[in-house]
């Protein structure tokens, strides 16, 4: 009841200036109203308010038609932030340093890509001679940015990055090495046979040894006994013998190739992937052969793998020799004939699990 009374005393009370002056009581009104809200929005806020870079510069420009006295009531921030906001869009006008550049330029991104290149490709070069190498084509910039590059790229400055990689290894020595593996196979009664393979990495050229049911290191030596003397002039060209550590090749199987001056690599524990060449090649064989037929006796798996390597090292097309069989030198040597004239016949190999073509003669 009491509320009631005094809000309708308020009301009369302020009802008799806006008939006097209509216009001024409504402006007065309505900034009571703008400010008695902002005080209520301010009292629920459990933090500070922000204000941005556009409402510190509004707030500022108002401040000049406002009196010193009143201030403290109009805004909702102390007097001394006003001027401090003033001063700061003054100086942030007058303020070159984001627009003049006194450091170095950007390295382009083209010369980045050339010095990390030439890091990879040059694992023994610092970044001193890469500066040197960039100089010669043409390319000036500080060995301190070269270093800076290489730092930001996780690559080290020095001469020795690390140690040469398997890849980069088997890449430098392609032409030498001869990786060696063992292939099993179980026959349709469950007998497990075992073959040696091996495969000259610079030619892809493939040797499979004789199959037996027990592998021991007597068998393994006399293969590679065979095999040395198979490779005959090639053998000149062969430099590393490539074979992981199952105790089936024992030292014996070394000291063969040892003795024609050959260096054998051991592959580490557990890790195929260091002989992929090798492991491909024996999956090609699976794939392509003997997960298409049943293998009844050891004689019957001694004429497939027997025919394999016939196939693979006379005709078909390596990806590693531009699509080319080991046995064909070059692109010049395969014989080319119309199509209209020629007529291409099959020929099947192992009962038709392989087919090769020919032209008609």
């Amino acid at each position: 009841m009491i509320v009631s009374l005094l809000y309708k005393v308020a009301r009369r009370l302020l009802s008799v200036p806006s008939v006097l002056l209509r216009r001024e009581t409504t402006k007065d009104a309505e900034l009571l109203v703008l400010r008695h809200e902002n005080a209520v929005l301010r009292r629920q806020l459990a933090g500070p308010v922000r204000y941005g870079p556009v409402d510190r510069f509004w707030f500022a420009a108002l401040s000049a038609l406002i009196p010193r006295r009143r201030r403290r009531e109009v805004f909702p921030v102390t007097p001394a932030t006003l001027p401090a906001w003033h001063r700061r869009c003054i100086a942030a006008k007058w303020d070159y340093t984001a627009r003049r550049r006194t450091e170095r330029p950007p390295t382009p991104a083209a010369i980045r890509t050339l010095v990390l290149r030439l890091a990879q490709e040059d694992p023994r070069w610092g970044h001193r001679r890469i500066q040197g190498e960039l100089a010669r084509l043409g390319h000036r910039i500080a060995a301190s940015t070269v270093c800076e590059i290489l730092h930001a790229a996780g690559t080290g400055p020095a001469p020795r990055r690390s140690g040469p990689t398997w890849r980069e290894f088997l890449a430098a020595r392609a032409e030498g090495i001869i990786a060696a593996d063992f292939l099993h196979l179980d026959t349709a009664l469950g007998t497990r046979l075992y073959a040696l393979v091996l495969l000259e990495h610079g030619t892809r050229r493939l040797h499979i040894t004789e199959v037996t049911a027990r592998p021991t290191r007597e068998w393994a030596v006399q293969r590679a006994r065979n095999l040395a003397a198979a490779l005959g002039r090639r053998r000149q060209s062969l430099r590393f013998p490539l074979r992981d550590r199952d105790g089936r090749y024992g030292a014996a199987f070394d000291a063969v190739f040892e003795a024609e001056e050959l260096e054998v690599i051991l592959s580490a524990r557990r890790a195929p992937r260091l002989n992929a060449h090798g492991e491909r090649s024996i999956g090609g064989i699976r794939r392509e052969v003997l997960d298409r037929v049943l293998i009844v006796v050891e004689a019957h798996a001694r004429h497939v793998l027997a025919a394999y390597p016939r196939h693979d090292n006379a005709y078909r097309p390596h990806q590693a020799r531009q699509q080319l069989p080991p046995d064909v030198r070059n692109q010049s040597d395969v014989a080319v004939h119309d199509l209209d004239t020629h007529r291409v016949l099959r020929i099947r190999i192992l009962g038709g699990l392989i087919n090769e073509y020919r032209y008609a003669a």
